[in-house]
């Protein structure tokens, strides 16, 4: 079974992702409460929260989150490391980031951008997730209300094991013309990916968990991470009740987009992960309104569900806030300002479905500084 302190840390993060698209307080039968030992120190009566904004439109929506706090006067207060990606000799900024991430313990970001050149650097959006070994990721993809899209009703969880698999970063060229990749797979990392799903589940009253493979083609790598989820759903959480089931991935896809609400929790390797999130996202509205977070044992990381810099529209003031935001909520849920959280997340709902403030993604005109101002009047 689990381990105490991976109970602990995995009850916080459920608590976290849970809520994240729900307007009312999460039920204290849903979610553990928060253990103080995991939280960051307050000083002054505020928490420090590690701020990257990212590359792209980051800025522009981080901005955003920073005069919604002020305005509600909600007791953080932010390191804030303007790292990107697309400059060369950042390391230093970055490293600067990642002590300020294992101090503080949660950070709030942005997506960085990852040079597709040889040349360029590896992401340091992996590198986070790698060094604090921040092993779960979940995306909540749920139908927003008033905002109609191809398909109703649709509400599925997608967990990520995000340290390994082909994002282990290990690739070398053999002989000229011939690359090998190595994609790396550990039974730990998937018993733990697997507990934390099905305790996402077992807390959040899901029926069903899906793993998503490609087991039929990658009989050891896939395999491992398939044996070893139906182990822990037979032997660990048998006794629940929560179905399990698995699809391959490609299939899995064509499941998505053709009958979404089939799906409950999901679960699945790093590559599967970020393309089913970003499948989930377009079911719903897109990666504007989409947020995600990230958990270890110790730190806990909040960001888009949808990793996409937005760069088509950097500078013009044309940015969703929406993802980044409600990501935000799900931060203030895991630092227990949970009447913080419900009014920002429910104002945003209740924005959305009005419809009077719509940002270009979502079919309107206005601008991410009319949606942020509108947001903060629904505020106050």
């Amino acid at each position: 079974m689990i381990s105490a302190p991976l109970r602990t840390s995995v009850g916080s993060a459920l608590r976290s992702a849970a809520a994240s698209s729900m307007r009312a307080p999460v039920s204290r039968s849903m979610a553990t409460l928060v253990d103080e030992k995991r939280l960051p120190a307050k000083f002054g009566g505020k928490y420090t929260v590690t701020l990257v904004p990212g590359d792209g439109i980051g800025k522009e929506v981080a901005d955003s989150v920073k005069e919604i706090f002020e305005a509600l006067k909600v007791p953080v207060q932010w390191e804030q490391y303007d790292v990107s990606g697309e400059t060369t000799g950042g390391d230093d900024l970055f490293q600067q980031a990642m002590e300020s991430l294992k101090r503080n313990k949660v950070g709030l970001k942005g997506i960085l951008y990852t040079p597709i050149d040889q040349t360029g650097h590896n992401s340091w959006n992996v590198a986070m997730r790698q060094q604090l070994d921040i092993y779960a990721s979940v995306v909540v993809c749920k139908s927003l209300p008033g905002f109609p899209t191809r398909h109703d009703n649709v509400d599925f969880a997608i967990i990520r094991e995000n340290t390994e698999g082909e994002y282990s970063g290990l690739e070398h060229q053999s002989y000229p013309g011939v690359v090998e990749s190595l994609k790396v797979s550990t039974r730990a990392k998937a018993e733990r990916i697997a507990r934390f799903a099905f305790d996402f589940a077992v807390k959040n009253n899901r029926k069903k968990v899906t793993c998503v493979h490609k087991a039929n083609i990658m009989k050891l790598g896939d395999g491992l991470f398939l044996n070893t989820c139906r182990r822990v759903a037979e032997q660990e959480y048998g006794h629940t009740g929560i179905k399990f089931e698995a699809m391959i991935v490609d299939n899995t896809a064509m499941q998505l987009v053709s009958k979404p609400q089939q799906f409950d929790v999901m679960v699945m390797p790093n590559l599967y992960g970020t393309i089913c999130a970003n499948i989930g996202s377009a079911l719903v509205g897109g990666p504007g309104i989409t947020p995600g977070c990230n958990f270890g044992r110790e730190y806990a990381l909040f960001e888009p569900g949808c990793r996409h810099v937005g760069k088509d529209i950097m500078g013009t003031n044309k940015a969703n806030p929406t993802a980044l935001i409600l990501s935000s909520t799900m931060m203030l849920r895991h630092l227990g300002l949970e009447s913080q959280a419900n009014l920002i997340a429910g104002a945003t709902y209740d924005l959305v479905k009005e419809g009077k403030i719509r940002t270009a993604d979502l079919g309107g005109s206005a601008t991410t500084t009319d949606f942020t101002k509108g947001l903060i009047q629904r505020l106050l």
